[in-house]
């Protein structure tokens, strides 16, 4: 109940579990996330003479990316507030005093990231906001060694550029025609990757005094609050809602893409350090290039197959023994 004291830390104890199970969690976020933008991608596609000649021809629902993204928060919150209340009622327990973190978390955790993506897509393209968004692990492991007592090996760095090398291939940086972008595009790209990385070190942060449940529940309440006051009302979202075919489209997207990737990302910070969770974590892009190659009969490049191989690379370079884990401060 509100008031009462914190939980103590749930996650394993240094040593208890094998840190496997992180990046196990780590790459099930990062493949949740990449079949819901297919799934996205494929139920609000337009009916056209390209997407007809799919394997799977899109639905060709037309909805807003942003309205999406508020729909989808204020769905999963819904959705993980009911389960709380019936199978796990102790999860809602908070300290009034962690309300502001979690408020700040939601917002720019959960919220902003989608907001800020969204809007770089629409200034450049998706390719682009991928990569940009993707180099939140520079962020990660810059702050997680300086304040986070993360040990600076090798590894970490030479992970990291691997990995983030991978994306910009996976995507087509340095394919025909490359990346162009304006300037206003790059700041809003370069604030996506801020707020991703501040989603994983909160979230490091946050594994340390409640649930996996807990945080994602109250963070997702707070990001849905942001929609409503950014849409001026919920009226849009349950226009949206009242359709059947959107009322289930959002329903697996909120699940797929939001509840299950954000709160596997959650639990496999109890597992490993924010850096290598964010190194895992650019497995997405990856992911995504595979199956819009199965599924909607996109072409992998050679450039393309190079960068992959990194980011795979990157995540055996981030499991490199390198001694005792530092654990994180107790919150204060």
């Amino acid at each position: 109940m509100p008031g009462s004291r914190p939980r103590a830390a749930v996650g394993p104890a240094p040593g208890e579990h094998h840190p496997a199970t992180g990046y196990v969690l780590a790459a099930i976020a990062a493949a949740s996330w990449a079949t819901g933008g297919l799934a996205a991608k494929w139920l609000f596609s337009p009916v056209n003479s390209q997407t007809s000649a799919w394997p799977f021809p899109p639905l060709g629902l037309s909805v807003d990316p942003v309205l999406l993204s508020a729909a989808r928060a204020m769905v999963a919150f819904a959705m993980l507030l009911v389960y709380l209340l019936l199978r796990r009622r102790a999860a809602l327990r908070i300290s009034l005093r962690d309300l502001p973190f979690l408020g700040i978390f939601g917002v720019v955790g959960l919220a902003l990231v989608h907001f800020t993506y969204f809007k770089t897509i629409s200034m450049t393209g998706v390719a682009t906001a991928i990569l940009l968004e993707y180099l939140a692990p520079i962020i990660v492991f810059v702050f997680s060694v300086s304040f986070l007592k993360e040990r600076l090996t090798w590894t970490l760095p030479g992970a990291v550029l691997l990995s983030v090398s991978g994306c910009a291939l996976m995507v087509g940086a340095f394919g025909e025609g490359g990346v162009t972008v304006s300037a206003e595009g790059l700041a809003w790209g370069l604030s996506s990757a801020v707020f991703f990385a501040g989603y994983t070190i909160m979230g490091k942060y946050a594994a340390t005094r409640y649930s996996s449940w807990t945080v994602l529940t109250y963070g997702l309440g707070f990001a849905a609050l942001f929609w409503v006051i950014y849409l001026k009302g919920p009226g849009d979202v349950f226009v949206l809602l009242s359709d059947p075919k959107g009322l289930a489209a959002v329903s697996f997207i909120a699940v797929v893409s939001t509840v299950i990737p954000f709160g596997a990302f959650l639990k496999a910070l109890q597992y490993i350090e924010a850096t290598k969770a964010s190194v895992t974590s650019t497995l997405e892009p990856v992911i995504a290039g595979i199956a819009a190659w199965w599924i909607l009969g996109e072409v992998l490049t050679p450039l393309q197959v190079l960068g992959g191989v990194l980011v795979l690379g990157a995540i055996s370079l981030a499991q490199a023994p390198v001694g005792r884990r530092m654990a994180l401060p107790p919150a204060g």
